[in-house]
């Protein structure tokens, strides 16, 4: 049984948007995987350690067969293939992928929470998220726009160099 997965990608160091979309394209390469839509790339601060460079953060909707611990354990791989370092938290990233969701799955296990715990904390997570699935709910917590709605403080702009996948 397939389920409709999201996943937040995000970086700071390098060259952001090549990076985002190579990782794109390794996810959309996931076995039992299929990418089916992908948000524009929007630049936002760094949220948390702010000496940082701006982000570069996305969306992508997938169809999959891998469990949630599969499809994370994948990210994780695609995250060190791209040159992740985890130096300390909030640190300059060359990628960073969060599962954001897991169909409607509510899922608290040692390092896999689902959905994301601070995923309706963060703009650069919502509005992408909210561009490609405009009425998707937060299981457990409700509407993503209600959440997006109480951000405005958190700035964000569309790269107009980079195009959605529909």
């Amino acid at each position: 049984m397939s389920t409709i997965a999201f996943v937040a990608l995000g970086a700071n160091l390098g060259n952001p948007v090549k990076q985002l979309q190579e990782a794109l394209a390794l996810i959309a390469a996931l076995p039992d995987s299929q990418l089916l839509l992908q948000s524009s790339f929007y630049s936002s601060k760094a949220v948390g350690y702010t000496d940082q460079p701006d982000f570069i953060n996305a969306v992508a909707q997938l169809e999959t067969r891998l469990s949630a611990a599969q499809l994370l354990h994948s990210l994780l791989e695609i995250e060190a293939q791209c040159g992740r370092q985890r130096t300390f938290q909030d640190a300059p990233r060359t990628l960073d992928l969060d599962l954001l969701l897991y169909g409607d799955a509510r899922i608290m296990q040692d390092h896999l929470i689902v959905p994301h715990p601070r995923m309706h904390q963060r703009a650069f997570v919502l509005r992408p998220l909210l561009e490609i699935a405009p009425d998707i709910s937060i299981s457990g917590l409700g509407p993503a726009a209600d959440f997006l709605a109480l951000l405005a403080d958190q700035q964000l702009s569309v790269l107009t160099e980079s195009k959605p996948l529909r």
